[in-house]
Parts: structure tokens; sequence; C-alpha cells
């Protein structure tokens, strides 16, 4: 590897779109933090209203809103903490160069001890010892204005910004928690890498990474996800699901339903109207959470939730739309199998029903379809089942409502 090539980071490839949008909210963040503060503070005050290290910050908030070193924490404990440190090492150490040196220093320890290390921080800090006559006189006032003021306007416009633009501030570095609300992982991640190991290697090679550990569970989690899809080749939703269906209509009756469920042994009966498309799903959860049959299959109303469904639907729970599940998860025939791996295994989805474009049920996907599927030997003899170009197929899953 040549010199040049070390000295070049690694940066990973970001969209034409992403690059403007991090531009312009740099533009629109330095540029509404300063009008405010004029409009607020006035233009005759001898402080500066908008001091350099906020273009720093803008970086790290519009450039990279998931660092850690971008959240609300970090920029507001960090800012106030380095002008704390530089306006007293200022006031105790009259050389400047060594009160610079010594605010640096210290920032940095308390903002690692506090969890809220922020780079532009060391540049607040430089400031409140270097800034000149007008940034010594004002003293501790230093810390709410321009400091507080400008940390408090920019994040305001992060906040809003990054979410309007799709990227979702504060980042929230959490990992999928267990459908069962357990403290177990889920499923898909009890095996292989798991957060407790990439915890311990951060830890073991104690050095600071501008990323949380769970950015990196997630990260490898779909990467294995991906890899999964490339070494299973083109096995897809359509090569897997049950065709043959046995299906209800809203206005079937619950017993009728209930009959069906337990004559082919299936925990949920997908509910489809008259041209076949795919409006809910009506599972043996339902039944139980409406409290609607008895162990033997008969209905079973006691008098307050028989009074309480004939006050809300004028009439007692009798057929499937009174109790389906109306939002139901749905994925089309070309979805990559791998695709269904964390909704069925962390999310709890026990069934997947298949459908067009057009939201017509083709077939149905349960968990017992998609295990045998990841035991099967990946073979790259799965012909696609409709002549369409691979890399240009409908990947996506998708809701019903």
């Amino acid at each position: 590897m040549s010199i040049f090539q070390r000295l070049n980071p690694s940066l990973v490839p970001t969209s034409g779109l992403e690059r403007l949008r991090a531009s312009l909210g740099a533009l629109t963040g330095i540029l509404l933090t300063g009008l405010v503060s004029t409009l607020s503070l006035g233009s005759d005050v001898n402080l500066p209203l908008l001091i350099a290290p906020m273009g720093a910050s803008a970086v790290l908030l519009f450039a990279v809103p998931n660092s850690p070193l971008a959240q609300p924490w970090s920029i507001l404990g960090g800012n106030l903490i380095a002008a704390f440190v530089g306006v007293s090492l200022a006031l105790v150490i009259h050389e400047p160069l060594l009160a610079a040196s010594a605010a640096i220093a210290v920032s940095i320890g308390i903002m690692l001890m506090l969890n809220c290390l922020h780079p532009p921080s060391g540049a607040v800090a430089l400031t409140a010892v270097l800034g000149g006559p007008a940034i010594h006189e004002a003293g501790y006032w230093f810390l709410l204005s321009p400091v507080g003021v400008n940390s408090v306007l920019i994040l305001a416009v992060a906040l809003v910004f990054n979410n309007i633009t799709g990227r979702h501030y504060p980042h929230d570095a959490s990992t999928s928690a267990n459908a069962h609300k357990t403290a177990d992982a889920p499923p898909s991640r009890r095996v292989g890498v798991t957060g407790a190991d990439i915890r311990a290697v951060i830890e073991e090679q104690d050095e600071l990474l501008d990323v949380s550990p769970e950015d990196l569970d997630e990260l490898l989690h779909r990467a294995q996800i991906r890899a999964f899809n490339r070494q299973a080749g083109q096995m897809t939703c359509a090569h897997i699901m049950s065709k043959d269906l046995r299906t209800v209509h809203p206005e079937t009756k619950l017993t009728h339903a209930w009959r069906l469920l337990v004559g082919h042994h299936v925990k949920g009966l997908p509910v489809v109207d008259a041209e076949g498309k795919l409006t809910g799903i009506v599972t043996r959860a339902d039944f139980i959470r409406h409290s609607v049959l008895s162990p033997e299959g008969r209905l079973k109303l006691g008098p307050a939730r028989l009074l309480m469904a004939t006050v809300k639907r004028n009439r007692p729970l009798r057929l499937v739309q009174d109790i389906m599940t109306r939002r139901v998860q749905s994925a089309l025939p070309d979805t990559p199998v791998g695709l269904l791996v964390s909704p069925m295994a962390d999310q709890g989805v026990h069934h997947m029903p298949i459908v067009d474009a057009d939201n017509r049920l083709l077939g149905i996907v349960t968990q017992s379809d998609l295990l045998a599927a990841l035991f099967r030997r990946p073979t790259q003899d799965i012909s696609p089942l409709h002549p369409t170009d691979t890399a240009a197929r409908r990947l996506t899953l998708q809701e019903q409502f």
C-alpha cells in the first residue's frame, strides 16, 4: 500500500442526494443559528453572535448525525463543559499558550468521563482562552451567550432538518428487542457474532471508535442476512410458500373459521375479500384475545363482554371481521427468503402472506416453511419463476392496513 493510499481515509461512498442533503443541512443550521442569535441578542453586543466551533458541529450534525459524537448530550454537554473549563483556566493561568493547552486537556478528560465527547468543543475551549478581550471581559457569561445559545439553536435545527429529510435524530442505537418482552436476545442474534462479542473486542482494543457497538451489531446482522441471500442463490418466497390455502372472508362465521383452524392444524387463516385481495388474518391468538370460544370450540361470551361488544359494534362478536387482525405484514413472491428471518424469528410473525402487486393472495410462508428453507443446502439450480431481471426485482416487505 502506497503512502498516498494510507493517508486517504476509507470513507463509505455516499450518493449525490446524501451529499446535497448534508450540505443543505449545514447551510440551514448555520444560517438560522446566526439569524436567531442576532434577533434575540441584538447586533450591538461585544461578544460574537456565532462562534467558529459551530461550523465543526454542523459537519457532525448534518453529515454524520448517527455518530455518537453528534448526539444532543455530546453537543450541549461538551460545549458547555469546554467553555467553563476554558474561562476558568484563563482566569488562573495568565500564560495564554499554557492556559489553552491545559483547557484542551482538561476538557477532553471531563467530556470522556461524562460521556459527552464532542470534537468541536475543543475549539470552544480554545476560543474561551484565546478569543480576545471581549470574551475575557464576559467571563462566565460566555457559557450562556454565545456558546449556550448557539448550541441550542443549531441542535434544534438539526432535530427538525434531519428528521424531515429521513435521518432519525437523535440516533437510536438500540438493537431489536425480543418480541416476547424477555431479557433474551432475539433468536437471530443468539448465534454467530453477538453484541456481547462486539463490545468485548472493542474493550480489548481500548480505542475510541466513532460508531456505537449497537450500530456495529446491526450492520453485522444485516451483512449476515445479505450473505445468506447470496449463498441461497435465487430462493424466493415463491419457491417455498404454501399455495393450497384455506381462507375465510370477513363475513365468515367464527364457528366455521375455528373448525378450519382445528381441522387443518393451522394457527392462522388469511382473510380475503370477494376479489381475493388480502384484508387481514385471523389466528388462534385472536380467538384467545377476544375470549370468544370455550375450550370445546363453542362460542362463549360472558355478560360483560357481550355487553361491551353490543355497545361497541351494536352486535356481539360473531364474524371473522369482528376479531381479525387487519394490520398484516406481507411479502411479494420474489422476496428473498432471507428477508423473512428478522420478522419471523425476531418479531414473532408466524405467517407471512404472499401477495401480488394488486394485493391478491398467492400463498403463505409459515415459520415451518422458512425453517425447512434455511436447512436446505444452497444450490445454484433454482431458476426464477418469472423471466425478470434479478437485479430489478422488488425485494421489499410490505404492510397491509
